[in-house]
């Protein structure tokens, strides 16, 4: 009885433990563009273009002072 018993702790914890395991996940190596390349469509923002970094960041500091200041929204 403690044959089968042992057996089966040795099954589960196995089968529990194969799960701690973790594969790498590796799609290839892809080059990501920057974030101010962008694109050229009609939904982008007035006053930016695309490929241009200093616009970008421009763009990023206006949204952030309207957004996300609260001094400038208090009446």
């Amino acid at each position: 009885m403690i044959k089968p018993a042992l057996s089966l702790f040795l099954l589960a914890s196995t089968i529990a433990l194969s799960a701690c395991g973790e594969k790498a996940q590796m799609l290839g190596t892809k080059d990501d563009a920057s974030p101010s390349s962008g694109v050229s469509n009609a939904f982008i923002e007035k006053g930016w273009q695309a490929g241009d970094k200093t616009s970008w960041e421009r763009q990023l500091n206006a949204r952030a002072q309207y957004g996300q200041n609260d001094y400038t929204r208090s009446p």
